[in-house]
């Protein structure tokens, strides 16, 4: 099953980063390179520090991340995608208008809702993705 966990990933890119760098900072002192412009060349073996690496700390953070999401995020995106629904059913009850005008306007709503945060219009559009 796949989570959508990049939003609380980069909510949390500090903590990746941090996660990232325990791991590959003590290496460094390992490792035969040298920068060719925006480029990077490896001069030395370096499979075997890579192998067979504890990533107990990578697991945790990744754990934490598919929590919050399956948690918290993925239960407000649905609630969200409810009453979107059902305010789309009700418009188109009472008025025949195109989807995408009654898609608009339910939108509109939303956006003067959600003043200050993630724009609904964006949630749409990673979702039609």
């Amino acid at each position: 099953m796949v989570f959508p966990v990049s939003s609380v990933m980069l909510s949390r890119i500090e903590q990746y980063r941090d996660t990232l760098q325990a791991h590959s900072s003590p290496l460094m002192n390992f490792i035969d390179w040298r920068r060719h412009g925006e480029n990077v060349e490896v001069a030395n073996d370096t499979a075997d520090l890579y192998r067979y690496f504890d990533c107990t700390d990578n697991a945790e953070f990744l754990y934490g991340c598919v929590e919050q999401t399956v948690d918290h995020d993925l239960p407000k995106e649905i609630d969200y995608l409810r009453r979107h629904d059902e305010a789309m059913r009700r418009i188109m009850e009472y008025v025949d208008m195109p989807d995408r005008i009654a898609e608009d306007l339910v939108l509109s709503f939303a956006e003067r809702r959600e003043v200050g945060k993630e724009a609904p219009r964006e949630r749409i559009r990673e979702v039609d993705r």
